[in-house]
C-alpha cells in the first residue's frame, strides 16, 4: 500500500499518525472493478467506506422511466459512503466504475476507531456529508430514486461487515433444528433437523447445495443429537462445512425474553443467568432452549452466540394492548401482561411482503396469520407489533393443534374446584389434549383433520370450522384496530399449505374490502411468495412462506454489527444527550395556514426552538375532537407540506381522540380533527399521533454513539430516581442538534424538565 498517496491525496486521511493509518490500510481490503461494473446499488446497507485508489466511478441516480443521471464523478483520492455510514440510511447512488479502478474498503469498525479518533477527520467528514446530502436532497430525481430504494430492496438479504458463517439453532422439547448462512455465499443455506429425539423412531434430515443426508438414528437425547448434527454438519460428501471451525456465530431461538429481553443480546454469563430467571414464564420452551446454548457454547467457546427471541418483534406493545384487566400490582409487581410470540415468523411476513410489493415496512397496516400447530396473528402498524394474540403465554390466542386458545378463566377453577383436577392435569387438558386434537379426536395435524372432515368425520369438521372461525374473528379485530389495513399474509404450515383454511378464513369478509381470488388460492403452493387476492381488492392477500431462521441469521448479524460499533464508542456511553419536553403543538400547512388566519397570512417567529430552522409561532389554534377541544395549542414553524397535531396521552381522553404513536410525519391511517383559528375552522381526515420517543442528532453523533438512522434505543435518565425510557427511536440528519424528545406526561410521570440529561443505555 503507497502511504504517501493514501496521506497526501486522501483528505480523509491528511493528518492521521503513520501507525493508524498503516493499521487502517492493513485492516482494509482492495478490489478492482472493470469499466461499467457496479460496486453499489443505490439503497445498498453501507459497512465500509471505499476510498478510489486509481480509475474513475459515476454515481448515478435512475429516473421513473428508467433513465440514469450522473451526479458526481469520483477519481483518485475521492472517498464514498461516508453519508450512508454515518446516518445509517441506504446508499445514496448507484456507484459505476467509469474505468477501470480500484478502490480500498476500509469496514466500518476501522473508520470509526482510526478516522473519527481524529478531529480534523471528523470536521472534513461533517462537511462533506453535509454538502453531498444537501446536493442530494435538493435534486428531486435523487429524492424519487432514494425513496423507491429505500426498505424495498434486498430486506432479507444477510449482509455484513464481514463475512460470517452463520449457525442457527432450534430446539425443541423432541426436535432440534439447525440452519447455516454464508454471508460471503451466493444466499443458498443448508438446513437440517432430527425428529423424535428420545422415542422410537428418530431421524435425521439435512438439505442443502452439496446433497441431502438421511439418516435413522438410535433412541437417544439431546447431547447425542448434538453430535448426529455434528456429524451432518461436516459430512465429507454432503455436510455445509469443512470443520466446525467454519462456524462464525451461532444463533439460538429463545421463547420468551420476558420484558429484560425485548432484541436479540449476545450470550455471556449474565445473559444465562437472566435467561435462567425466565424459565416459569415459559416453563415447556425457556430451559430446553438454555440447554442448547449452553450445549453450543461448549462446542464453539470462541465466537459470539446471540439469543434471538420469539417475544422481541413485540416489544412495541402500546400498554392498552399488553395489559390485562387484572390488579395493576399483578403487572407492576409480578410482571403478568401479553407478550407475545412467533415475533421472527411475523416479522418475516413483513419484511418479504414489503419486499414482495416493492413498499416500505413503515407504510403498511399488515396482518400476519401465523397459522401452524401453533397459531397466532399480529396487527402491525406501519412497521410496528401493535397487537397480538397469543399472550403471557403460548396458549392464549387462536385454537391450535394441542392448544386451547381463548377460554373463560372460570372453567380452571371449575376443573379444579368441582372436577378435583391438579394444577399439572389442567396444565396437560390445555397444552396436549386440547385444540385441533381434543375436537376432532383424531389429530393436532390439519391435513389429517381436513382429510377426515372430506370423508364426512363430523368431529373433524366442526374442528376445522372452529379453527377457521377464530381466525375469521381475529383478522376483523384486528382490521378495527388497525383502523384498516393494506396486507393479509397468511404464513407457517397451514397458512402455506392450506386452501381451505385461507379460504374459510376470509370467506364473508369483502366488506371490509378482502376480496380472494379463489383460483389464485388453489394455486398457491406456499413454496414461494404469491398473492391470491383478485386485482380488484383493496386489500392484498399474500401468501408468503415462513423463514425464521433467516430472520434469526439476520437479527445475529445486527446484533454483531451494534457490538461492533458499542465496542468502538463506548467511551461515549458517558456523554449526556439533552433532554427537551415536548408539549402539545400543531404543524400547518400553508393552505391550512391561510384558512385559520387570512388570505396570504404568513405564520410568525415567537423564538427558536433547538432544532435549526424551526421556531415556535405566536399563532394558536384550538384543536376539537368528538368529545372535547384544547384551546390555545401553539404552532410551530415554518409552514410543511402536510399539517400535523401531536398531543400527549391525556390531551387524547380530553379530545376523545385514539391516535397511534408513529414518528412525525407518518399520518397514514391516523385519526383525525377539527382545527379552529380566528379566521376559520379546517376540519382533518388524518393527521393526529402521539409522538413515538426520539433522539435528534447528527451523522457526527450517530456514529460516535454507535446507533444508525432508525436505531430504537434504551436511554437511562439520572435524578430522584434512575429512569429507563425504551423503545426511543434515533432520527438522524445533518441539520439535527442533538437533543431526545419527551412528552409532557412521560416527562411529568418522571418529575423531569428541561435541562435533564440521559445516557444511551443499550441499541434494542
Amino acid at each position: 500500500m503507497n502511504f504517501e498517496f493514501l496521506q497526501t491525496r486522501v483528505a480523509l486521511f491528511q493528518g492521521l499518525p503513520e501507525h493508524r493509518l498503516r493499521e487502517l490500510a492493513e485492516g482494509s481490503r482492495v478490489e478492482s472493478f472493470a469499466e461499467g461494473e457496479t460496486i453499489r446499488h443505490a439503497g445498498d446497507e453501507v459497512h465500509a467506506l471505499g476510498v478510489v485508489l486509481g480509475g474513475e466511478v459515476s454515481a448515478t441516480v435512475e429516473g421513473e422511466r428508467g433513465e440514469f443521471r450522473k451526479i458526481s464523478l469520483l477519481s483518485a483520492g475521492d472517498t464514498f459512503g461516508e453519508t450512508a455510514l454515518m446516518s445509517g440510511k441506504g446508499e445514496l447512488a448507484d456507484l459505476t466504475a467509469s474505468s477501470d479502478c480500484r478502490v480500498m474498503l476500509v469496514p466500518l469498525t476501522l473508520f470509526r476507531s482510526h478516522v473519527m479518533a481524529e478531529p480534523k477527520a471528523v470536521e472534513n467528514l461533517s462537511r462533506n456529508i453535509a454538502e453531498r446530502f444537501h446536493r442530494v436532497v435538493a435534486d428531486p430525481l435523487s429524492v424519487a430514486a432514494i425513496a423507491r430504494k429505500e426498505d424495498s430492496s434486498l430486506l432479507l438479504a444477510l449482509k455484513s461487515e464481514r463475512p460470517e458463517c452463520i449457525l442457527v439453532l432450534n430446539r425443541g422439547s423432541a426436535s432440534l433444528k439447525w440452519s447455516v448462512f454464508d454471508t460471503a455465499g451466493s444466499g443458498e443455506s443448508t438446513r437440517g433437523q432430527i425428529e423424535r429425539i428420545g422415542i422410537a423412531g428418530t431421524r435425521l434430515t439435512q438439505r442443502g447445495a452439496r446433497g441431502e443426508i438421511i439418516r435413522e438414528l438410535p433412541a437417544a437425547g439431546h447431547a447425542e443429537a448434538f453430535v448426529a448434527m455434528l456429524d451432518a454438519l461436516t459430512d465429507r460428501s454432503s455436510g455445509a462445512i469443512a470443520a466446525l471451525s467454519r462456524i462464525s456465530a451461532v444463533g439460538h431461538r429463545v421463547v420468551h425474553g420476558g420484558e429484560k429481553f425485548t432484541g436479540a443480546v449476545l450470550i455471556d454469563d449474565d445473559v444465562l443467568t437472566g435467561l435462567d430467571a425466565l424459565a416459569p414464564l415459559a416453563p415447556l420452551h425457556n430451559p430446553l432452549n438454555v440447554e442448547g446454548v449452553r450445549e453450543a457454547r461448549r462446542i464453539w467457546p470462541e465466537v459470539p452466540h446471540v439469543a434471538v427471541f420469539d417475544t422481541g418483534f413485540h416489544a412495541s406493545l402500546p400498554r392498552h394492548a399488553f395489559l390485562y384487566g387484572l390488579p395493576y400490582e399483578c403487572y407492576a409487581e409480578k410482571g403478568i401482561r401479553r407478550f407475545g410470540f412467533h415475533g421472527c415468523s411475523h416479522g418475516h411476513a413483513l419484511l418479504a411482503t414489503a419486499q414482495f410489493l416493492h413498499r416500505r415496512p413503515r407504510e403498511m397496516k399488515v396482518i400476519s396469520c401465523h397459522l401452524g400447530n401453533g397459531a397466532s396473528l399480529c396487527a402491525i402498524d406501519h412497521g410496528r407489533s401493535v397487537d397480538t394474540t397469543m399472550g403471557f403465554t403460548p396458549l392464549e390466542g387462536l385454537l391450535m393443534g394441542t392448544r386451547c386458545g381463548d377460554l373463560d378463566p372460570g372453567i380452571l377453577l371449575h376443573l379444579e374446584c368441582h372436577e378435583g383436577m391438579t394444577s399439572g392435569q389442567i396444565q396437560n387438558v390445555l397444552n396436549h389434549r386440547s385444540g385441533l386434537l381434543g375436537l376432532s379426536g383424531i389429530s393436532s395435524d390439519m391435513r389429517e383433520i381436513e382429510a377426515a372432515a372430506n370423508s364426512g368425520d363430523h368431529r373433524a369438521l366442526l374442528a376445522f370450522k372452529v379453527f377457521c372461525y377464530r381466525v375469521r374473528k381475529a383478522i376483523g379485530a384486528y382490521v378495527a384496530a388497525l383502523a384498516g389495513i393494506d396486507v393479509i399474509a397468511f404464513t407457517a404450515g397451514i397458512g402455506e399449505g392450506s386452501v381451505g383454511v385461507r379460504a374459510a378464513a376470509l370467506q364473508g369478509l369483502e366488506c371490509m374490502g378482502i376480496y380472494l381470488d379463489e383460483s389464485a388460492n388453489r394455486q398457491a403452493t406456499g413454496r414461494e411468495i404469491s398473492r391470491i387476492s383478485t386485482t380488484e381488492s383493496p386489500v392484498t392477500v399474500l401468501v408468503v412462506p415462513t423463514d425464521e431462521e433467516r430472520m434469526i441469521a439476520r437479527e445475529v448479524l445486527h446484533a454483531l454489527s451494534r457490538d461492533y460499533l458499542l465496542r468502538a464508542s463506548e467511551a461515549c456511553r458517558t456523554q449526556p444527550i439533552p433532554i427537551e419536553v415536548s408539549a402539545h403543538h400543531v404543524h400547518l400547512s400553508q393552505e391550512h395556514v391561510e384558512a385559520l388566519f387570512g388570505v396570504g397570512y404568513q405564520l410568525s417567529q415567537r423564538c427558536l426552538l433547538s432544532q435549526p430552522g424551526q421556531f415556535a409561532c405566536r399563532e394558536r389554534v384550538s384543536v376539537i375532537g368528538p368529545k372535547g377541544r384544547i384551546d390555545r395549542v401553539r404552532v410551530l414553524g415554518p409552514a410543511r407540506k402536510t399539517t400535523q397535531v401531536e398531543v400527549s396521552m391525556t390531551e387524547q381522553f380530553v379530545l376523545g381522540i385514539h391516535p397511534p404513536i408513529r414518528e412525525s410525519g407518518d399520518l397514514e391511517g391516523s385519526p383525525g380533527c377539527t382545527l379552529e383559528g380566528p379566521a376559520g375552522r379546517v376540519k382533518l381526515n388524518q393527521g393526529v399521533i402521539c409522538a413515538l420517543r426520539h433522539i435528534h442528532m447528527t451523522p457526527g453523533d450517530a456514529l460516535r454513539y454507535g446507533v444508525r438512522d432508525k436505531s430504537t434505543v434504551r436511554v437511562r435518565v439520572e435524578g430522584d430516581r434512575e429512569m429507563l425510557f425504551g423503545d426511543v427511536r434515533v432520527r438522524v440528519d445533518p441539520s439535527f442538534s442533538l437533543a431526545m424528545h419527551l412528552d409532557t406526561d412521560e416527562a411529568n410521570a418522571a418529575h423531569l424538565s428541561n435541562g435533564a440529561v440521559g445516557f444511551i443505555e443499550k441499541v434494542q
